[in-house]
């Protein structure tokens, strides 16, 4: 009874020491969404200790809907908190904001959020980095929305590889929308120096048509981390769609699936 009960009780202590991580580009995250949206949008990432949101709309009803979601998030049973980041130094039409949200009672912020300033003279949106503390870990993750594939973000991932290589020291996640597979060259550097990417290929965003049950496109949402410093048990993506008949109201919440890790 006693190898019993200690073989049921591993996997329960490895489970309580993981924290979750979701990204997610919610599209024009702002006044738009109606409550039924914000509570739909509330139920997929409840699960979850740390959410990163990309595309917060930067004027008004931006912020709003950030604070409607962790309103709604308080109400499915933990405490939430969260951050804004101030709007990006952008070009025209392209600033956004972007958003952090936390279980207080697993999540502890070490450092408050900031854009990456040093960076804003070579990507459209500086990440925004928050630093975090769980299980007596400590991480900082890069929420990041690059340019689209059809400007270079390519020149952006060279700049950003750089940075997370000179702050290898403070166990660095990038989390967000790169605009470009895993596959492409510009993630090189990176995984000659230990960082890994959650997802291998796996198609993130949704096509605005769906025959056969062919609905997915670009496999450009990703998480990349330093795998000497962490342990991923698990990461995916969440198939929010399912089917066909659900693509146009899936679509009304975002064009892209949101992507999660776990790790230690």
């Amino acid at each position: 009874m006693l190898i019993l009960l200690l073989s049921l009780s591993i996997p329960l202590s490895i489970h309580a020491q993981e924290t979750s991580l979701i990204s997610w580009n919610i599209r024009d995250f702002g006044k738009t969404k109606s409550a039924e949206e914000i509570e739909s949008i509330a139920k997929i990432l409840r699960d979850h200790d740390i959410i990163a949101i990309q595309e917060v709309v930067a004027g008004y009803g931006g912020s709003q809907a950030v604070a409607r979601l962790a309103d709604e998030l308080n109400r499915k049973g933990s405490k939430w908190d969260y951050s804004i980041s101030y709007a990006t130094k952008s070009p025209k039409y392209k600033t956004e904001k972007y958003a952090f949200l936390w279980k207080t009672s697993k999540i502890k912020v070490i450092e408050k959020g900031a854009l990456v300033a040093e960076l804003d003279s070579c990507v459209y949106r500086e990440p925004y980095r928050m630093r975090f503390e769980a299980n007596g870990n400590r991480f900082t993750i890069l929420n990041y929305h690059s340019r689209k594939y059809s400007e270079q973000p390519e020149v952006e991932m060279s700049c950003l590889s750089d940075y997370m290589l000179n702050h290898q020291d403070e166990n660095l996640i990038l989390a967000g929308d790169y605009n470009l597979p895993i596959s492409h060259q510009a993630f090189n550097i990176l995984e000659e120096n230990k960082f890994k990417a959650c997802l291998n290929g796996d198609k993130t965003t949704l096509k605005r048509t769906c025959e056969n049950n062919n609905y997915l496109n670009h496999a450009i949402d990703n998480m990349i981390y330093d795998s000497i410093k962490i342990n991923v048990t698990d990461c995916g993506s969440i198939d929010i769609v399912q089917s066909c008949d659900r693509l146009h109201d899936i679509r009304m919440l975002s064009d892209h699936l949101p992507v999660y890790m776990k790790f230690q």
